[in-house]
């Protein structure tokens, strides 16, 4: 009887697409599965394949790990150093509000590989560091290169680092000490795509970026353009939490309205005061705003926010937002890596202020912090004085009415021992 060739993998039709199940599947280390739906990735060779840039520069992908950056002006950068690249697979999701990293590097950690391999093709590179927080991510990771052996055997070396959980291990250049051993502190001094890793151009991206690579690769910008907005191509994943119905990770198409998502999310559990949008790093908006708005940077910028970690996070009406932005501001302060003044100073002066509005301070507190809030932004090594202060803005300006009554009864209604928002 001759041989069965396998079928052609066909480019997924509408959504989901990165959360495409397999049909008939062994678990997330089943590579027959998993190629069922996804061709091979291109193997990496000596030289950066620019057409492969070229193709992601047309899909118009942006980074999916908070920031926004293109990915296509990443690659082309760490394509022209003069060393052999090196890719860093940054997962560690620092962002606690934040699930949809750590669900793909558990269910399709395939598909991660895969974005992986094709973005070291794309350089050039010879290495692949993933920087993992999690236990049961790096099992995963482990069990599904364990099934890679044979013809689909990697080129590059590819390595697994336990990083710690922390906020500002995430930050890229964090990371890229943590993989060579050094303290996951942020550092001055040459971006990673200049000297990263062992001092050679790294790429550093973030798990979802490197899925969608991973299907640009395989079918092309035009279809991943197929889905989304001319202002937001593609479609993104999104953890919505809070009070929902159905919390969990959802994939959209990007520029879709917040009150689609909502609708996705069966709704409202409780009446909803605000949304928490883009995650800690983003900003509170008020629920009559938000649910008008379009998940596309150009339509959240203009409500001083972006799409950031990927986070809907639905504030019910009777719980106090003052306090909730209290308790991240008191934790941003204790994510401090210790070494540059305006974080270690200034963020446990911001939180402190934000404790003295919990306890009734007055419309001079609320004055102070936006002092201290400009006096901090722009400072530092990394972004978390900047994130703070955004987050805390917001907190300050949505909920102006509840300061209010803290100033005038000491308190507001809501349950002081009700905390939300999740921290680690």
């Amino acid at each position: 009887m001759a041989a069965v060739e396998p079928l052609t993998p066909t480019a997924p039709t509408g959504l989901p697409r990165i959360l495409a199940t397999p049909a008939g599947s062994g678990g997330p280390a089943d590579l027959a599965a998993h190629r069922s739906l996804m061709p091979p990735p291109p193997r990496p060779g000596r030289g950066a394949n620019r057409p492969l840039i070229d193709e992601v520069e047309r899909a118009g992908l942006l980074g999916r790990g908070g920031a926004g950056f293109p990915t296509a002006k990443k690659l082309h950068a760490v394509a022209s150093g003069r060393r052999r690249a090196i890719v860093v697979v940054n997962g560690a999701e620092s962002e606690p509000a934040s699930l949809k990293d750590r669900l793909l590097l558990t269910t399709r950690p395939h598909l991660v590989l895969d974005g992986a391999l094709a973005a070291a093709a794309a350089v050039g590179a010879d290495r692949i560091e993933f920087g993992i927080d999690t236990d049961d991510a790096a099992r995963s990771i482990e069990a599904a290169l364990a099934a890679r052996r044979g013809p689909e055997r990697p080129g590059p070396t590819i390595r697994i680092v336990r990083v710690p959980r922390a906020y500002v291990t995430g930050e890229e250049r964090s990371l890229v000490r943590a993989i060579g051993g050094g303290p996951a502190i942020p550092a001055m001094g040459p971006r990673p795509f200049e000297r990263g890793v062992d001092g050679r151009p790294t790429l550093v991206q973030n798990v979802e970026t490197l899925a969608h690579l991973a299907q640009i690769a395989a079918f092309g910008a035009d279809w991943f353009r197929e889905v989304g907005a001319d202002d937001e191509p593609g479609s993104r994943l999104v953890t919505v939490s809070g009070a929902v119905e159905k919390p969990g990770v959802y994939e959209v198409a990007g520029g879709t309205p917040i009150a689609n998502v909502l609708r996705a999310a069966g709704g409202q559990r409780d009446d909803v005061a605000a949304v928490l949008i883009g995650g800690y790093f983003g900003a509170w908006i008020d629920i009559e705003h938000a649910l008008e708005v379009r998940l596309s940077d150009p339509d959240l910028a203009a409500h001083g926010t972006a799409f950031g970690a990927g986070v809907l996070w639905f504030l019910p009406r009777g719980a106090c937002g003052l306090r909730e932005t209290e308790r991240v501001a008191t934790w941003f302060a204790g994510q401090t890596a210790n070494q540059c003044g305006p974080c270690v100073h200034g963020l446990a002066s911001i939180a402190g202020g934000l404790g003295m509005l919990v306890r009734g301070g007055g419309r001079d507190t609320a004055s102070q912090l936006r002092r201290w809030s400009d006096d901090v932004e722009g400072r530092g090594a990394c972004r978390l004085p900047d994130g703070t202060v955004r987050f805390v803005r917001s907190g300050i300006k949505v909920f102006a009415p509840d300061i209010e009554r803290h100033r005038i009864h000491g308190r507001c209604d809501a349950d002081p021992a009700q905390a939300l928002l999740p921290l680690y």
